[in-house]
């Protein structure tokens, strides 16, 4: 077929190619069949491919068991429901071949069965493929690095598919991609080291390499086979093999030659690392027996290429680790920073493997190594101060980030920046430009063109072509910049101590001579609270001796209601002339006591009937005690009401979640009456409502069914 002249449109737009619709193509290659079943009536509702001549003449309309068995009808209504679910059954047999049979469960109800015709000649012969695959498994293994990984598994790949090239490719920042092994026939162009832009294989084609593993194109000259009957052109084919491929992967595998090609993806922890690239120069079908064998091939190759990649990494992180653990105790043992890493500037320098060391002091400069002179180094360190927000800032093209630093490119193309102490100590590393000569199969920037119709055309050339790449340096590891994150914590935590001794000798004087103040403040204070809490425990005594002396029963329940509000503020003032801790009580011994308390003014029947659950809550005296008043009045109210002058259960819980407490006061009695709880105007209610508004809490009453339950929330500090 000719390929018609096309003219390089600088404004193309080669995001097109990421919006073609590929996986709705509604065609199939014409090698294998496709069947479209009802999931729910198992019938066959669609098909493409030569049905007819291959698996049975009136195929449309019929029951799925009648065309492939009751085997396969089976299987496929056992399927799980759901997209996304893919499985193998046993062979079927066409009109004149076997077929292999492989069905998908895709949205809409819908189950898409393909089927391809039986294996072809396998490199196992009549051996087990079991063993096969052990084996170049085992040979991955013995690789000492990726290098050698790269080039074994091309071979073993070339073996396996019998194309004649089989190319490891690997992607690259910004979706570009490399050949980092290749195994070809002889007298085959190499793409060994080769660069292919990112255009080359689309958005949306990455997303399927990732769904779907392997990929085959049997015939670049094949015909489409359209769904049939009409309706199902736009049937989502993602998960079928045999889904026809976009007329512009056709063309740029016709551009570069090839009749026949296979995919097989390199998933890495869940992301497409790579791919194995097969091209075969006459037509060559890739069975489902090989398809199937390359894919668990490939998904050992990314198991090996992460074991080699992490022992790579490993083995830096020891390195950037032992150089740490030598520079560091030099560091800080010499005390001041600054001087000490002027003294030790080739050794810092080292670590990074960096072409350059400087440290920025105050705006003073002191450098080694390759570096820029001394008037743009502050300018550096400042707009790294800026674009790492006070961080590690690191970067391998500072010319293209920083424009002024360009005509520094060959000094200073790379930098990683340390910023330290508030940012008046910056440490920089620079790395000298790396000049890269990076080749290309054909040029990236005629990746696609446009024909005189307005159609999208791959490039029609791939003879090598070189770009040379300047102002950049060697890439930063992720390993360097965790080095530099671990360094700057560690000599940010020595300044900082640094500092902090010279403020701690002077502080410590200071915190002696207070000392002595506090402890006589302690002492009053709890000579304070011993006097309030004695004069409390006289008033609480007269009210008591007052409320005998009464003769009308309305004065003396006041009167003893007046004492036990007392004693809550009496009982806080003991326990802190006992305790050593002043500013907090311990909320749960307080209640304890309290409660304790009540239960001796309340008699022994009501004693017997109060349930305490509290957990150990701190909190400030003062609240504490508004606290200590609200549960004796809320224990009050349910002494004298809930019951009806009888005696009843009344449990009180203490409970805390995150900053703020709960109390609860539940009595078995009446229940809400007509009036809403707390809602009176006596002085409990009053008084109450009041400590609640100090305490910034509040108050509910719910159906304890039987009874009611008080339930007050409050934040535990101000």
């Amino acid at each position: 077929m000719a390929t018609r002249p096309v003219a390089t449109d600088p404004n193309l737009d080669i995001t097109a190619c990421d919006r073609e619709p590929i996986h709705i193509p509604g065609a199939v290659q014409p090698h294998g069949l496709l069947l479209v079943v009802d999931a729910t009536t198992l019938e066959v509702i669609a098909g493409a491919g030569p049905i007819e001549e291959r698996l049975a003449a009136d195929w449309l309309g019929r029951p799925l068991a009648a065309l492939l068995g009751d085997e396969v009808a089976q299987m496929v209504s056992d399927m799980p429901i759901g997209p996304g679910t893919t499985v193998a059954a046993v062979p079927v047999e066409g009109i004149s071949e076997r077929f292999s049979v492989t069905a998908h469960r895709v949205a809409g109800e819908r189950v898409l069965i393909e089927l391809e015709a039986g294996s072809i000649d396998a490199p196992w012969g009549k051996g087990s493929p079991l063993n096969w695959l052990d084996a170049a498994v085992t040979s991955f293994e013995r690789t000492a690095d990726l290098p050698m990984l790269f080039e074994r598994a091309a071979t073993t790949f070339q073996m396996l598919t019998g194309f004649n090239r089989v190319m490891l490719y690997r992607f690259l920042d910004e979706d570009a991609g490399r050949v980092v092994a290749e195994a070809r026939s002889a007298g085959l162009q190499s793409f060994l080291h080769h660069h292919f832009p990112a255009s080359d294989i689309p958005k949306q084609a990455r997303a399927l390499y990732v769904r779907n593993r392997t990929r085959s194109i049997p015939d670049v000259d094949y015909v489409p086979a359209p769904l049939r009957p009409e309706g199902f052109e736009t049937l989502d084919l993602s998960d079928v093999g045999l889904r026809s491929v976009s007329p512009i992967h056709v063309r740029y595998l016709k551009n570069m030659g090839v009749a026949a090609s296979a995919s097989i993806s390199i998933v890495k922890d869940g992301v497409l690392w790579g791919m194995i690239a097969c091209h075969h120069y006459t037509p060559r079908r890739l069975s489902p027996d090989l398809r199937a064998a390359a894919a668990g091939l490939a998904s050992a190759l990314a198991r090996q290429i992460r074991a080699k990649e992490e022992a790579e990494l490993y083995r830096e992180r020891l390195r950037l680790r032992a150089a740490e653990d030598s520079l560091l105790p030099r560091i800080i043992g010499m005390g001041d920073l600054v001087p000490a890493m002027r003294r030790l500037m080739p050794e810092m320098m080292a670590m990074m493997g960096a072409t350059g060391f400087a440290v920025v002091d105050q705006g003073k400069v002191y450098r080694h190594g390759t570096c820029p002179h001394d008037l743009a180094i502050p300018d550096i360190a400042g707009w790294a101060l800026i674009r790492g927000a006070g961080d590690v800032f690191f970067t391998h093209e500072l010319p293209a980030q920083m424009p002024d630093a360009a005509p520094l490119a060959t000094t200073a193309a790379g930098v990683l920046a340390l910023p330290l102490v508030d940012g008046g100590v910056t440490l920089l590393w620079f790395r000298a430009e790396h000049v890269e000569e990076v080749e290309w199969a054909g040029n990236p920037h005629k990746s696609v063109a446009l024909t005189p119709d307005a159609t999208l055309n791959p490039r029609t050339s791939f003879e090598s072509w070189r770009e040379t790449v300047r102002g950049r340096s060697r890439r930063w590891t992720m390993e360097e910049v965790e080095a530099g994150h671990r360094l700057r914590r560690a000599l940010h935590d020595a300044a900082q101590n640094y500092r902090l001794r010279g403020l701690n000798t002077a502080l410590q004087r200071t915190l002696d001579d207070k000392e002595a103040l506090l402890l006589q403040k302690d002492v009053l204070m709890k000579e304070v609270d011993h006097r309030v809490q004695n004069s409390l425990q006289l008033v609480s005594s007269f009210l008591s001796l007052q409320a005998k002396a009464a003769d009308d029963p309305r004065v003396r329940e006041q009167l003893a209601e007046a004492q036990a509000r007392l004693s809550a503020v009496a009982l806080v003032h003991r326990r802190l002339y006992r305790d050593d801790q002043i500013q907090t009580v311990d909320l749960a011994r307080y209640l304890e006591d309290l409660v304790g308390d009540m239960k001796q003014s309340l008699g022994r029947d009501w004693a017997a009937m109060m349930r305490l659950d509290l957990a150990p809550v701190l909190m400030p005296t003062d609240r504490a005690i508004n606290l200590g008043l609200v549960t004796t009045e809320l224990i009050i109210n349910a002494t004298k009401y809930a019951y009806g002058g009888a005696v009843g259960p009344v449990t009180i819980t203490l409970e805390q979640y995150g900053n703020r407490l709960r109390l609860i006061v539940a009595d078995q009695g009446r229940g809400k009456g007509d009036e809403e709880p707390g809602q009176g105007r006596g002085f409990g209610s009053r008084m109450m409502a009041a400590m609640m508004q100090r305490l910034s809490g509040s108050i509910e009453y719910d159906d304890n069914q039987p009874g009611l339950r008080a339930i007050v929330v409050a934040p535990i500090a101000d």
